[in-house]
Parts: C-alpha cells; structure tokens; sequence
C-alpha cells in the first residue's frame, strides 16, 4: 500500500515564561513517528493533554515543529536536518482539519455560504458568480444541510449542524487528507453516530485519507483501520485496530482498554481493572527514561534511566515499552 503521510522524530515545544529572565519549555510532542496509508483512517486516543490535537496541527504545519521530518505524497514538506520548509500553500488545499469545538472554529460574523466558500476564493479563484454558489451549496448538500442554510449565521444552529457546517468547510477544496481533531466530543451521543457514519460515507466516496483524534477508544475502534496510543507527547503503542484492542502489548494501552464499559452490566463488574496510580506528570518537567514509569505498575529501575526503544514486535505492531524488549 502507498504512503500517503509519513512522520519521523516529530517534536512541539512551546517556550513559555516562568519567572523574570526564566524561560521553560512545554514538551507538547516528543519524537513521534508514524505513517498513514492512503485511504485508510489512523485514529489517536489518549488522555487530555496528551499532544494528540498538537501533533495533528503540527502534521498540517498550523504549528511549525521544532524538529522532525514530514513527508507527504513523497515530498518532503518539512526537514529540519535538511532545513527543508516548504511553503504550505499549495498543500492547503490537499490537507484540511476538521476542528473540535464548532462553534469556536465558525466565525459568527459570517454567514455559512461565506464561511465555506471562503476557502474556495483562495483555492479556486476561478469559481465566479452560479458557479461559487452551486459549490457552495453542493458541499452543504454533501453534508445533509440545504441551499437555504447558505444564509445563516452558524448561532442559528444546532452542535451537530454546526459541525457538519465544519465538514463543508473542510471538504470545500477537495482535499486528499483531513485531520479530524475530536470531531464529536463536543456533540450529543445521539448526534456522534451519525457524524461518524457521515464521515465514513465520505471516505468511500471521495477516497480520503483521515486521521482521526478522539478521547473515546470505543469511537476510535469502530472508524479506524489502525490505532495509534500516546500518552504525555508520546506514542507508545501503534497497531491495527482489531489487534491493539484484542493483544495490547503497553500497559497504558491495558488501562485504557480496561476503563471502556461492556453493555452487559455483569460483565462489566467481573472484568478486571488496571487502575493507574498519581496523576499524568507535566510537560514542562516530563519524567526521565520512559514517561510512563510513574504511573505504571510493572514499572523497573531500569525504566526511570532509559528511555524505551519504539520497536514493531508483531507485523505492524508497534510499540516502546522495556518489559518487552527482551521478547
């Protein structure tokens, strides 16, 4: 299968002041990398704050790395050893985000006719007067919304409206990749599915490429062909979907698999729980060698001097954990 998008030692810190004359350093995104193959869905999990919303701006260049290389479609878009910065213009149109809070990414001062056309006046300049419209309207058909609605301001409608209204937007310039930043946390659970299955029903038609964030495992599971874990600007865990939620190899991919409820209730008291002690460590001041060891019950001395090796144990299984480098 073709490479759509590849990431290597990937890096995001953010300078902040502590004091006067004090700087520091937030660790938002360290040494990631991952490919995603053309067609398919990469889903993220992770807790809040864990880099995933960082590292999928920074992937699109919103946010420029401090570090790393990122190459797409065999160009490289960015290389920090080369000095390789490409100007990203021409690749707007090719990568979109879809972001997660709707009502913060719509401006409330424009209508949604202007907001999804906004982009096709930079990308396509040669779209005028019936056909700038017909676009318009098409994309909002595209996304179960009508012509009418071209005229509204984004307030008049409802969360769901409000994302799909974000979708448009997205889809507007006929992009190849779509980051999706939590596309549905901000929305009903009766309104997630049919978001997801609407995203779904739009990689089949128009053969995109996602990469999917979401706090929910269980979402992640049903809409991505592979899985991706992080934890404190890290990943530390990579497989297919099926295989990372039947054969979890990192303990905090266990946790996480551990904490998602069963329908049946009786199930859900017999299963075992791998409940994590402390609280998740600061990027300012991450822990030495691996990130995890704080939190992580089978943790070594080893673990608090080295950081672990990110090794593939299983074809396309990934992951870094000392415990299994000796497997």
């Amino acid at each position: 299968m073709k490479k759509l998008i590849e990431v290597e030692h990937l890096r995001k810190y953010f300078r902040i002041k502590l004091g006067t004359l004090k700087y520091g350093s937030i660790q938002a995104v360290e040494d990631v990398s991952f490919f995603i193959y053309v067609g398919e869905t990469l889903g993220i999990v992770g807790e809040s704050g864990c880099g995933k919303t960082t590292m999928g701006r920074t992937l699109l260049r919103l946010y420029n790395p401090t570090s790393g290389r990122i190459v797409y479609d065999g160009t490289p878009i960015y290389d920090s050893e080369k000095k390789i910065s490409v100007p990203m213009l021409p690749y707007r149109k090719k990568m979109q985000i879809i972001f997660q809070d709707p009502s913060a990414s719509l401006d409330p001062r424009m209508t949604v006719g202007e907001i999804v056309g906004e982009a096709l006046s930079v990308h396509r300049p040669d779209l005028k007067g019936k056909e700038y419209r017909e676009r318009i309207n098409e994309m909002l058909d595209t996304v179960g919304l009508n012509s009418e609605h071209a005229n509204r301001f984004p307030h008049e409608f409802s969360g769901g409206q409000q994302q799909r209204v974000g979708i448009a937007r997205a889809l507007a310039v006929e992009p190849e990749f779509i980051v999706c930043d939590e596309p549905i946390s901000a929305l009903d659970v009766s309104i997630q599915s049919q978001v997801v299955n609407m995203l779904e029903d739009l990689q089949q038609e128009k053969h995109l490429t996602y990469l999917f964030i979401a706090h929910d495992i269980s979402v992640v599971r049903h809409i991505s062909n592979r899985i991706g874990v992080m934890y404190l600007g890290q990943m530390v865990e990579l497989a297919e979907s099926y295989e990372l939620c039947s054969q979890p190899m990192h303990p905090y991919t266990k946790s996480l698999l551990s904490a998602v409820p069963l329908p049946d209730p009786q199930k859900t008291r017999a299963k075992k729980r791998l409940i994590l002690e402390g609280d998740v460590p600061s990027p300012l001041n991450p822990p030495t060698g691996c990130r995890f060891h704080t939190r992580c019950p089978y943790a070594t001395e080893e673990c608090s001097q080295r950081a672990p090796v990110w090794k593939e144990y299983a074809p396309g299984h990934f992951a870094a954990c000392h415990a299994l480098e000796g497997k």
